[in-house]
């Protein structure tokens, strides 16, 4: 289907794909704060109430491929519509969650349903909105993103103060119930572009045990799981391997063959990974920082950290804009050299004069990513046939989940192992400072390179057009 020209429909097109991504954005954030009160409530141990979270976050990773190609083969505004449904459901179930157990299976639910949030937009917007605007929509996108992690905890946080859990929950549903209709109304059709609607539930079921067994290995066995995460691992392989054979035998691969072999799509989610393991550098490391490095408090802390979506949902947008402008090349390269010295001046500012240098990296670092994301994605729906644009803008959600969790299991393993002592109040805060310098050295390298590869690629493809 060709991008609608009238201007009001992809306005009206672009809120509701907006909203999708932030409903499942504040889907993650909203409920860490909720997590407190419901161990009170039920009495439950951290380990318990930790699967409140993973079990929304396993069920997004293990399904949102499966997600992606159910829009090609259906279509997907009908795809979107149903896991909207699906989402603000199982978001009433939650609300009215009468156990524990129940809370954790409408929590899976929901993140069935925000699957579809997170993988479909991108391609929507790249078969509905105008080429012109695509760069621009990418990078809306990914502001609403950094807004819907920024407003969870503040958000979250008030309504637990006025009304108790529930609300947080009852809030998801008053929103899905707000972005169906938007969706109803504002997306308009898309045909089903797959070759053969039918689905390929054996690669499917193995690919959705690769990424489980993953994201528990990477949570680093903190979960209650009693297997070791190397056992894990193992599994995740094995899964893999038999994935990969299952998709060679496959009539109709969930992964379909050509794509799997795209040069520049395999560039395009192979970086997506590495930054977003690098975007986790301030998540997980940063906090450890500012508490026993700086000396702040946890209202100061979370102040600061604010800066980083604050940043972001200004910097997403125009990131579009230059993409559009200047190229996904140039804005993508731009992007990894401004993000590679904000993450040196992480190593360098903050020892020098505290909090403000801390704040100016972040304001450095953030819209690089952003000018990243817009270009990359961009680039990477450009280059996917129109029958593999929804299965493509899964992988690079599933690229970016994977990215995240491998930040958070191996970024605190890098800080940890610096340290002199394993208890963070036992180090002194000159050790950890030291220890935050060299963990964002480290990480700005792996940006450089990423970077360099990236030139590499520009120049070779150039090279070859010329030839």
């Amino acid at each position: 289907m060709k991008p609608n020209p009238c201007p009001a429909t992809n306005k009206r097109t672009l809120a509701a794909l907006a909203g999708a991504i932030l409903l499942a954005s504040l889907g993650i954030s909203i409920a860490t704060v909720a997590l407190p009160s419901v161990a009170s409530v039920f009495s439950a141990g951290v380990q318990q109430v930790q699967w409140v979270m993973l079990a929304y976050l396993l069920a997004v990773t293990a399904v949102i491929v499966v997600a992606g190609r159910m829009g090609d083969l259906y279509g997907n505004r009908r795809v979107l519509i149903g896991g909207i449904l699906l989402f603000t459901l199982a978001s009433v179930g939650c609300a009215v969650a009468p156990t524990l157990s129940w809370l954790i299976a409408g929590r899976a639910l929901q993140g069935l349903g925000a699957a579809t949030l997170m993988a479909l937009p991108l391609s929507i917007a790249k078969t509905l909105i105008a080429k012109e605007r695509l760069g621009t929509s990418m990078g809306l996108l990914g502001t609403m993103s950094a807004i819907g992690t920024a407003l969870g905890p503040s958000v979250g946080g008030i309504l637990i103060g006025e009304f108790g859990w529930r609300s947080v929950f009852m809030l998801l549903a008053l929103g899905g119930s707000g972005l169906l209709v938007l969706a109803v109304t504002g997306i308009g059709k898309t045909a089903p572009t797959g070759n053969s609607a039918r689905i390929d539930w054996a690669g499917s079921a193995w690919l959705s045990v690769a990424l489980l067994c993953f994201a528990l290995a990477a949570s680093g066995g903190r979960v209650g799981v009693n297997i070791a995460p190397w056992m894990l691992l193992l599994l995740a392989i094995a899964a893999l391997l038999v994935f990969i054979r299952t998709e060679l035998a496959a009539p109709h691969p969930l992964i379909p063959v050509a794509l799997a072999r795209g040069r520049g799509i395999a560039t395009s989610l192979s970086m997506n990974l590495v930054v977003a393991t690098i975007m986790m550098s301030t998540l997980v490391v940063g906090p450890l920082f500012l508490s026993f490095g700086l000396g702040l408090s946890e209202a100061g802390t979370g102040l600061v950290m604010a800066a980083g979506p604050c940043a972001a949902a200004l910097s997403g947008a125009p990131a579009g804009r230059l993409a559009d402008r200047f190229g996904t090349d140039r804005t993508l390269l731009a992007g990894l050299l401004l993000a590679s010295v904000g993450l040196c001046g992480f190593a360098v500012l903050p020892i020098l004069i505290g909090i403000p240098g801390y704040i100016l990296a972040m304001v450095l670092m953030t819209p690089g990513f952003q000018l990243f994301l817009a270009a990359n994605n961009t680039a990477a729906m450009n280059l996917a046939a129109e029958a593999h644009r929804g299965v493509l803008s899964g992988l690079l959600g599933l690229s970016r989940n994977l990215g995240l969790m491998t930040g958070a299991s191996l970024l605190p393993l890098l800080f940890a192992s610096l340290l002199n002592s394993r208890t963070l109040a036992d180090n002194s805060a000159a050790t950890i400072s030291n220890a935050f310098s060299v963990t964002f050295l480290s990480v700005a390298g792996l940006c450089v390179v990423t970077f360099l590869f990236a030139a590499w690629r520009r120049r070779s493809d150039v090279g070859k057009v010329g030839c």
